[in-house]
């Protein structure tokens, strides 16, 4: 059965519709648009009225699209920015309105365990022992721990996102070096005396560690890791993102993206395998999964 997962986060909202194939998904058909749901926030964090009308229009677009393709079933998910939004939840009824299925707002455990879910089936290869799923979005990052046989043991969710950050930090284009520093000050301090467990491997997945893989290859270390940081602060945002064959507006908030990843890297004491699955897929599969009401 063709299924549609419809992601409202907080820099893109994307669309996968994908069916099962041989133990995994194939996909069909993938669409994103880059909302940047954070840039349109009123000043007590309410999201405007004419990002929730652009926001709609993307979704509604984009369920149509995953419909032309034969998709049977749909789900819409939110995740941090309209989670935390003071009018999240009219938020989401407005989506649900406009696209003609309603929009779910994850909670940060819902979301961490799809995530898992996807980037876990997705591996390809068995693993035993623990895993940690790394998730940076544009509003918030979530470490998912847990293995495959038992699933999820502990989601755990910070308010830091890559969106949010270089809204704050990066002004110029290129970032410069002191900027970099202060982004590296403020993400030391917000992981101030967090600590995580040390699983036997780690997956990254996401909007920034998926545009990484174009910068620095599968595999995110502090050598990768601050290679991707070098030529994202070498060059303007239009011309890196010229090189790699990645949207200007995911370059612009990628470096704070790659300092996120960087630091949670460290404190699992793991590389971060790259993933080819990630929230989308897990909601998928859960769909897949569930039986028909």
């Amino acid at each position: 059965m063709l299924c549609a997962a419809i992601d409202i986060g907080s820099n893109t909202t994307r669309v996968l519709v994908a069916e099962p194939e041989e133990g995994q998904l194939r996909k069909v058909m993938e669409q994103r648009a880059y909302t940047r749901i954070n840039k349109g926030l009123l000043k007590d964090g309410a999201i405007t009225e004419e990002k929730v009308e652009e926001v709609c229009d993307v979704v509604a677009t984009q369920v149509r699209l995953a419909h032309e393709v034969g998709a049977e079933a749909v789900r819409i998910v939110a995740t941090a920015a309209i989670r935390e939004a003071p009018n999240g939840e009219e938020v989401a009824e407005a989506i649900s309105a406009a696209a003609g299925f309603p929009a779910e707002i994850l909670s940060e455990e819902e979301e961490g365990r799809l995530a898992f879910i996807g980037a876990t089936k997705a591996l390809g290869h068995p693993v035993e022992g623990e895993i940690a799923v790394v998730d940076v979005g544009g509003g918030s990052s979530e470490v998912v721990l847990g293995t495959l046989a038992g699933g999820v043991r502990e989601v755990r969710s910070f308010k830091v996102g890559s969106g949010a950050l270089a809204e704050e930090f990066l002004k110029s284009d290129p970032p410069g070096p002191a900027e970099i520093r202060r982004l590296r000050d403020e993400i030391a301090d917000l992981f101030d005396g967090v600590e995580l467990s040390q699983p036997e491997q780690a997956v990254a997945v996401g909007g920034s560690a998926t545009s990484l893989r174009r910068l620095v290859g599968a595999v995110l270390e502090y050598e990768t890791l601050e290679r991707g940081v070098r030529v994202l602060t070498s060059d303007p945002a239009a011309e890196v993102a010229k090189r790699f064959e990645l949207d200007v507006r995911r370059v612009e908030v990628l470096a704070s993206g790659v300092l996120i990843l960087e630091q949670l890297s460290q404190l699992l004491g793991q590389p971060l395998q790259i993933g080819k699955g990630g929230l989308r897929e897990g909601v998928i599969l859960d769909l897949l999964a569930s039986p028909a009401e």
